[in-house]
């Protein structure tokens, strides 16, 4: 059993923002979903985990390792998916891996050839093995992300926004793959996109302004709204009457809005609808005063 300790991480930037003020959270093996808007700290979270960067105070222990006074420890089991990564014009994606396994410390040319060799074909790239990466479309190039990640069989994984811009087949095929890889070892999902969360994680955490304010499993935060959610579809025009009650959230179906509002009681003209995940996320940015 793998085991990630993060206590009371922070860190300022210059000119005052602080996109870590006081984590904290511990993780064992299995997927555990980062949940946040743009700008709430996730990739800060993310880089200083993966100690691409150093925080102001606070500690990381990795499996009784303090990662802050031993980095090398944590990177030799560490994969790190970045929002964005760049790749080394002109090679292939197999040359590639094999450099980065090189890297990584594989340095057996038989065991880099096999894992090589298991991860293309695990993350289905085995057909264009000899293309030149940089010529990926943008969900094949997510996968190789993914596979350079896992060389060296790493005991902790980090994705950071791994499906923004990818098309629903892409993203559907890359969170199979997250799926599968999730057993055994310790996997954060850091994103914006609920869905992500919903479908894949156990475990999850709301991080709004640098501070984890929920933490738990999403059906169990689900049920927290049991029979507080009102739904409502109005005109457009007349959002503006409903901004007294505590609105959680605002979709367009068919040229109207559907608004979802919390509340204890049933309001007038309201029906109940059952929370979902996306209610929980908006209702406690709503209650952290970013929305």
């Amino acid at each position: 059993m793998n085991t990630l300790i993060i206590e009371n991480l922070t860190k300022t930037y210059a000119g005052g923002v602080k996109p870590l003020d006081g984590m904290s959270l511990t993780l064992t093996d299995g997927m555990f979903g980062l949940l946040g808007p743009n700008g709430a700290g996730k990739s800060s979270l993310m880089r200083t985990i993966a100690r691409l960067q150093e925080p102001d105070k606070g500690n990381i222990t990795f499996n009784g390792t303090d990662a802050l006074a031993e980095p090398d420890t944590l990177r030799r089991q560490l994969g790190y998916l970045p929002q964005e990564f760049g790749v080394y014009p002109k090679l292939s994606a197999a040359i590639l891996l094999d450099h980065l396994a090189v890297l990584k410390g594989v340095s057996d040319k038989r065991l880099r050839k096999e894992q090589i060799d298991s991860l293309l074909e695990q993350t289905n790239l085995s057909p264009h093995r000899h293309r030149a990466v940089h010529t990926f479309s943008g969900g094949m190039r997510q996968r190789f992300g993914i596979a350079q990640a896992l060389l060296g069989n790493p005991k902790l994984i980090i994705v950071d926004e791994p499906t923004a811009g990818l098309d629903p087949e892409e993203r559907n095929r890359f969170n199979n793959l997250l799926s599968e890889i999730g057993e055994h070892r310790i996997v954060i999902l850091s994103t914006h996109i609920v869905e992500d969360v919903k479908d894949l994680c156990p475990n999850m955490g709301i991080l709004v302004n640098g501070r984890l304010i929920r933490l738990g499993k999403p059906d169990d935060l689900i049920a927290e709204l049991s029979g507080q959610v009102w739904a409502k579809t109005i005109d457009k025009k007349d959002l503006e009457l409903y901004k007294d009650w505590v609105l959680i959230s605002s979709r367009l179906n068919a040229g109207r809005l559907t608004i979802h509002v919390f509340a204890k009681t049933q309001p007038t003209g309201f029906k109940q609808v059952q929370p979902d995940l996306e209610d929980v996320y908006f209702s406690t940015l709503n209650s952290a005063g970013h929305v």
